[in-house]
C-alpha cells in the first residue's frame, strides 16, 4: 500500500501563533501515524515561487493522511495559528510502482569498444 504525505509550504507571519500550532499538532500526527521527513531546513527554490518554510509529513497511507487532516484533533490545532501563517498544503498519495534501474552506461557513439 502506498504511503500518504502532506506537502506544506508556509510563510509564518505570527511566530507565537505558529509555535502554539506546532506544539498542538503532534497529538494528531501521532494518532494517525504521521512522522516528519522535512521540518524547515535549508532549501533552494530552483523553479517557481518559494515560501519561507517547507514541511513534509509521511503517513502509513493516503487514507491516514486525509483522516488526520479531517480530524477534529488536527483542526483544533490548526485553529491556533489562524491568521498566523499563509500555507499551501497538499495531501498526496505516494508511489509504490517500479523505479528507475541503474544500468551500465552505453558506450559513447564514435568511441572504440574493447
Amino acid at each position: 500500500m502506498a504511503k500518504g504525505f502532506w506537502i506544506v509550504r508556509v510563510d509564518v507571519s505570527d511566530a507565537e501563533a505558529y509555535k502554539a500550532y506546532a506544539a498542538a499538532n503532534s497529538a494528531a500526527f501521532a494518532r494517525f501515524g504521521g512522522r516528519f521527513l522535512v521540518r524547515g531546513g535549508a532549501f533552494e527554490a530552483v523553479a517557481g515561487q518559494a515560501r519561507a518554510r517547507n514541511v513534509i509529513v509521511e503517513f502509513p497511507s493516503y487514507d491516514d493522511a486525509l483522516a488526520c487532516w479531517n480530524s477534529d484533533l488536527y483542526q483544533s490545532a490548526r485553529a491556533l495559528q489562524k491568521g498566523g501563517a499563509e500555507a499551501d498544503i497538499l495531501v498526496i498519495e505516494g508511489y509504490d510502482g517500479p523505479q528507475p534501474v541503474v544500468s551500465e552506461p552505453s558506450p559513447m557513439p564514435g568511441t572504440a569498444s574493447e
